[in-house]
């Protein structure tokens, strides 16, 4: 895990232990690589929960599209996310939004690299 923390020493938790068990066999080189990848596209978890509270108040949806997940966010912008119980919902669970976005990040990264 030290490898992975001199690349990217953002990243702590559930997400720093995806990314060593998908990345344990590159080469430095590789990891590298896919660190500047990673680190381009990733979405931190308080900037999610920022971006969902001002989706609650504002711009209801505005955290889903920020995930990259347009449908649910059109959804949202038309059913004043889903009678704000959805917002409400995406606040409580930043951190599941934000690594699930981020493990598709990783993924796309590491092909990228291979």
């Amino acid at each position: 895990m030290n490898r992975i923390l001199n690349y990217l020493p953002e990243v702590t938790g559930e997400e720093l232990s995806y990314i060593h068990n998908i990345t344990k066999e590159l080469e430095e080189k590789q990891l590298e690589t896919f660190a500047h990848i990673y680190r381009a596209r990733r979405r931190d978890p308080q900037t999610v929960l920022i971006i969902a509270l001002v989706g609650l108040f504002v711009i209801p949806g505005l955290q889903r599209f920020y995930v990259d997940q347009i449908g649910l966010g059109i959804l949202y912008l038309l059913t004043l996310g889903l009678c704000f119980i959805g917002s409400i919902i995406d606040i409580v669970n930043y951190k599941s939004l934000a690594q699930e976005y981020n493990s598709k990040v990783a993924n796309d990264a590491l092909v990228g690299v291979r």
